[in-house]
């Protein structure tokens, strides 16, 4: 076979952030540049790199390359064909980098979801307007490619569901949580030291960082604007061991699921713990491992696993995204024109579904009834209901209940009724039984 990477230009990548990813990135290009070459026709080449520390030991040499401590100035240098942007952060240093290098007419290849999906929008509309593309496989679980399964692989489907579990810190805790038995504070702990969380933890188990990825997912797969703000969160915070004990015994495994479903109401995106059934795809997930189900009309089921985060899965997807601007290969930002993008309406989850429900009651004669009455006059009926345990306070009465498929707003407005009427003595747990 003829060698006809010499024949073309090389791309010229200009780095801007130099963490865990951005050496990755560098390590595979030193490492892999005859094997890059052969698949895409052209060398791939590393211009400049800038960081907030130039001295750092960061496992990997950058002597060669030039240094710029002002990431747009990265961007807006003649030798950089493309800007991979790895700094993170919805503005700041990456958005005024990202934007410059849009201006100038340059690709950028990104694995900041916080940005894209705050900004994907209008980032999307400045990379077209200038003739440029914007790539971010890499923000989106990790390694696994499920950004082109939906821009390119599944392209021919009417997507109808896009389900699955995109923050490996929450999947490793509440794995952690079942299989030693251990309080949800212990394990939180230990992912600290782990340096499995981010600098803001809520942005890992408050479901933000995976919100941010199902966000995403939801604009390539039913052609709206990204719509962050209009999805329903809800973090890991007050999953206790007790819930995961009891969901073991019905047959569920808990899983902070993201959920994104065009509805006759409207999109409904949701990033909230579900019980799942222990023998699904789902259900077996362990660990820091990452899912996404894909489903679509002509297709059926997708599943798609693989390491969410981590230097090897995460340059990966950053180099996927290179290698297919060096073949040439231009696709628009969330598959279709950024013009073309639908504004959605914004709607809660309307399939009913089976919820558990954990009260804490007041231990006081005829509260039980006011449970029942608030649940029947709501539309709720029971599926199951048991009284668990003993509470620190005698004064109070633990029950569990599992009720008929139903709709959380018919749970939300029992549950108003159960605390005007006093029967409440604590906040209670609700998570949706998923079928998936």
């Amino acid at each position: 076979m003829s060698d006809t990477s010499s024949s073309k230009p090389p791309l010229r990548l200009g780095i801007a952030g130099l963490g865990t990813v951005g050496a990755g990135v560098i390590k595979i290009v030193q490492r892999k540049a005859n094997l890059l070459a052969a698949r895409t026709g052209r060398p791939i080449e590393i211009s400049a790199v800038s960081a907030r520390n130039r001295d750092k030991d960061r496992g990997v040499d950058i002597s060669a390359y030039a240094w710029e401590d002002d990431p747009v100035a990265l961007a807006l240098r003649d030798d950089v064909d493309v800007l991979v942007e790895l700094m993170g952060g919805a503005d700041g240093p990456a958005k005024a980098a990202t934007e410059a290098a849009l201006a100038a007419g340059k690709d950028v290849v990104t694995a900041n979801k916080a940005m894209l999906a705050i900004h994907g929008n209008e980032l999307a509309a400045k990379a077209e307007a200038k003739g440029a593309v914007l790539r971010f496989e890499a923000a989106v679980a990790g390694g696994i490619p499920v950004v082109k399964a939906l821009t390119e692989g599944l392209a021919g489907n009417r997507i109808t569901r896009i389900a699955g579990v995109m923050n490996g810190t929450c999947n490793y805790i509440l794995t952690r949580m079942e299989n030693e038995g251990l309080t949800y504070d212990e394990v939180f702990d230990a992912a600290n030291a782990l340096g499995y969380l981010e600098a803001d933890p809520t942005l890992d188990v408050g479901g933000i960082d995976a919100g941010h990825k199902l966000a995403l997912l939801a604009s390539i797969g039913f052609g709206t604007r990204v719509a962050f703000d209009d999805m329903v969160l809800e973090g890991i915070e007050r999953i206790t061991i007790e819930d995961i004990n009891h969901a073991a015994d019905m047959g569920y495994r808990i899983k902070l699921l993201g959920v994104a479903q065009m509805t006759g109401r409207g999109l409904e995106q949701r990033m909230t713990p579900c019980l799942v059934p222990v023998k699904s795809p789902l259900g077996q997930l362990e660990n820091a491992t990452n899912m996404v189900v894909l489903e679509g009309d002509e297709v059926g089921q997708v599943v798609l696993r693989g390491a969410g985060a981590g230097e090897g899965p995460t340059a990966s997807a950053v180099l996927s995204d290179v290698l297919d601007i060096a073949r040439g290969f231009r696709i628009s930002t969330f598959g279709v024109p950024a013009t073309t993008l639908d504004s959605s309406t914004p709607a809660v989850a309307s399939t009913p579904a089976p919820h558990y429900l954990r009260l804490s009651l007041v231990d006081k004669p005829g509260v039980l009834a006011k449970v029942t009455a608030a649940l029947g006059d709501a539309g709720v009926s029971i599926d199951r209901m048991r009284q668990y345990g003993q509470h620190d306070n005698p004064d109070v009465a633990p029950v569990l209940i599992v009720t008929d498929p139903t709709s959380r707003r018919a749970i939300d407005e029992a549950l108003t009724v159960m605390e005007t009427s006093g029967a409440l003595a604590a906040q209670p747990v609700t998570i949706r039984i998923e079928d998936v």
